[in-house]
């Protein structure tokens, strides 16, 4: 919903203060990514422009300027999990490791591993560091072919397994640096397998609606199958990503201008068991949702949230994710 409203100039309610935020987040980082994926040679600034857009207090935006720590004590350092290198080395580093990210000197896995543990031990912005670090994961990647886009779960799997992570990073920071390579390189197996999967399950469920639409077109005495280039079919397609839309909404993604066959398509696909309407917005704005999508990403994020990553086997490790639906 968030995002909706954020892409809309329509008025969408109901959702929290914080959804807003990862939505904005996740639209800087769709828009950021390809810019550097794409660009020849990073710079400091692309650094520095990720986190200023990613951080909402102007106070907090850029390099930092004192001293910073993680853990312990809020006054001092001394009880200190980590303790970051002084300002005063920040920019010399973050150069060094710009020219190792713009380099091909280790494959892309590992070269991913080593720049987002060298970002996080230099640590180098006053809030961000932990967007900004589990973003250039993907910048690495992308730069270098092995994906095409910001799609692997990893930041989920290294969340879940937070104490090898943490100790993964001091491993490195003690110069243990193939024992952060090996974990990363596991957490990047685990994502990837979890990507496969979350894809299949996505192609089944585009296969269920089709059955779903044409069983219903035939309830209706229609006996052809529907066409690839009809409004319902390319909302179909969209639907994995893009589960929650309006009239408005899938005139301005199919690029039509025809409100009565967006509507038309919509009411259809509602009729046939794939979407489920209901208000949004002021004046009766009607949303459309294609729950199983949102079934689907909840039981991924449940599945990645355990620490078997199958939650037969154990539950989810945080408490913050979607509630068990029978």
């Amino acid at each position: 919903m968030a995002v909706l409203a954020g892409s809309s100039s329509q008025h969408i309610a109901g959702f929290s203060a914080a959804a807003a935020a990862v939505a904005r987040n996740v639209s800087i980082l769709s828009d950021l990514n390809p810019q550097l994926a794409d660009k020849d040679v990073l710079e400091l600034e692309d650094f520095i422009t990720m986190q200023s857009s990613l951080v909402a207090e102007t106070q907090l935006k850029g390099i930092r300027h004192t001293q910073n720590w993680i853990g312990g004590s809020n006054y001092h350092p001394l009880t200190a999990a980590f303790v970051p290198p002084p300002p005063e080395e920040v920019e010399g580093l973050l150069e060094d490791l710009l020219t190792y990210l713009n380099g091909a000197d280790h494959s892309a896995l590992v070269q991913a591993a080593l720049v987002h543990a060298q970002f996080e031990t230099i640590h180098p912005f006053p809030d961000g560091n932990g967007r900004v670090g589990r973003a250039m994961i993907h910048t690495v990647l992308q730069r270098r072919g092995l994906t095409q886009a910001a799609v692997l779960p990893i930041s989920m799997v290294l969340g879940t397994l937070s104490d090898r992570y943490v100790d993964g990073l001091t491993a490195f920071r003690n110069g243990e640096v193939l024992d952060w390579i090996a974990f990363f390189v596991d957490a990047a197996e685990i994502a990837a397998e979890k990507a496969a999967q979350i894809a299949q399950d996505v192609a089944a469920l585009e296969a269920d609606w089709t059955d779903r639409v044409n069983d219903y077109r035939k309830q209706q005495g229609l006996s052809r199958a529907l066409r690839s280039d009809s409004t319902e079919s390319r909302v179909l397609d969209s639907l994995p990503s893009t589960p929650l839309v309006t009239v408005a909404s899938v005139q301005s993604l199919l690029g039509t201008s025809s409100t009565a066959a967006a509507r038309a398509a919509l009411e259809s696909l509602t009729e046939s068991g794939v979407l489920r309407k209901r208000s949004i917005g002021p004046g009766g704005l009607q949303g459309y949702f294609a729950d199983d999508v949102f079934r689907l990403v909840d039981d991924a994020e449940r599945q990645l949230a355990s620490t078997q990553f199958d939650t037969r086997l154990s539950p989810p490790s945080r408490q913050n994710v979607p509630k068990h639906r029978e």
